[in-house]
């Protein structure tokens, strides 16, 4: 609850955990230890997301029959509502008379900085190295309400791609949660940090399919670390290349690369030299990119990239991923 704008909860006696997360074996594993309660609810396409081993239930809309299911299983009260990724819109009616303002949601940017979603692909365009863990109350808009608890650490070195940044997350939000959670249990009154809303963005979200169109006459740095958003866990950035019936192919696992000779704008996207194991192709700017993982279908087609090759992606298709928003909703990809 929130009172004297402090949030805490008497007698925590269940967590409701709404959407998926990675984090969860471990999250209801902590709440197992300290004798809380778990429930996962959760959409359709959400669920596909959350391990088998785990026992959901899937409503695709926050109406009547989800809240009685709450109602049915505990006392709300009591219970701490945690959104980690939730489909749901939570207006204030509900926020404040069903959930009794104990709804938060779990954020991973310095907020108001990156409010909104798209993953970590946003941080990595920007060269962003900063990790936040952080809890806030939800309010009617997107990431507004007053943050409850933070703690800020810097990306490893070796974070390059999503993935990366992914794993890393999850370590921290396991000692996060723990100690958040274990405050809440006793008591502990978390005095409030209210956003201010003169400052911040808002990132929409991603899908790679649809937005990761290589724009090859942008600048070095920012080509290595627009593909490096859409690596791994994800396709891979899309192009083409001015030769055969390819079609579209994945750029994975880049390098940026200054041992070459100086490059020319209209070089960009030229496979200067085949290593075997990686092709060096030029870009508008000083740097080359060294390039192990070319993919059609899946299948790694680098052996049969020739030196003299261009990668290019037609105007058409970066208008097209630039021009359309990409929504979701219980049921996945609108």
């Amino acid at each position: 609850m929130k009172q004297n704008n402090n949030f805490f909860i008497k007698n925590l006696k269940s967590v409701i955990f709404f959407g998926e997360s990675k984090n969860l074996k471990d999250f209801i594993e902590i709440n197992k230890k300290l004798d809380i309660q778990s429930i996962i609810i959760t959409t359709s396409h959400q669920s596909k997301l959350i391990s088998n081993d785990l026992k959901f239930t899937v409503y695709n809309k926050l109406d009547d029959k989800l809240k009685n299911f709450i109602s049915s299983k505990l006392n709300p009260k009591e219970t701490l509502f945690i959104s980690l990724g939730a489909r749901y819109i939570f207006d204030n009616e509900n926020i404040q008379k069903f959930f009794h303002n104990n709804l938060v949601n779990f954020h991973f940017t310095r907020l108001p900085l990156d409010a909104g979603s798209g993953g970590f692909s946003w941080q990595i365009m920007r060269e962003d190295r900063i990790h936040n863990q952080l809890v806030h109350l939800i309010d009617s808009s997107i990431d507004t309400g007053p943050i409850i608890s933070h703690q800020k650490s810097l990306f490893p070195k070796h974070c390059q791609i999503p993935q990366d940044y992914e794993e890393y997350k999850i370590k921290k939000s396991k000692v996060f949660y723990s100690d958040f959670i274990s405050k809440v249990i006793k008591g502990h009154e978390f005095p409030l940090i209210y956003q201010t809303n003169y400052l911040g963005s808002y990132n929409p979200r991603l899908n790679t399919l649809k937005n990761g169109f290589i724009d090859w006459s942008i600048q070095s740095n920012d080509i290595f670390n627009f593909i490096n958003a859409f690596d791994d866990p994800y396709e891979g950035a899309s192009t083409y290349i001015n030769r055969g019936d390819f079609g579209k192919l994945h750029i994975k696992k880049v390098h940026l690369h200054g041992g070459e000779s100086s490059n020319h704008p209209y070089m960009s996207g030229l496979v200067l030299r085949h290593d075997k194991d990686w092709i060096v192709v030029a870009t508008n700017g000083k740097y080359c990119l060294l390039i192990e993982e070319v993919l059609l279908k899946n299948r790694n087609i680098l052996s049969e990239i020739r030196v003299g090759d261009r990668f290019f992606t037609p105007k058409v298709k970066i208008d097209d991923s630039m021009s359309k928003r990409i929504f979701y909703d219980s049921k996945g990809l609108k």
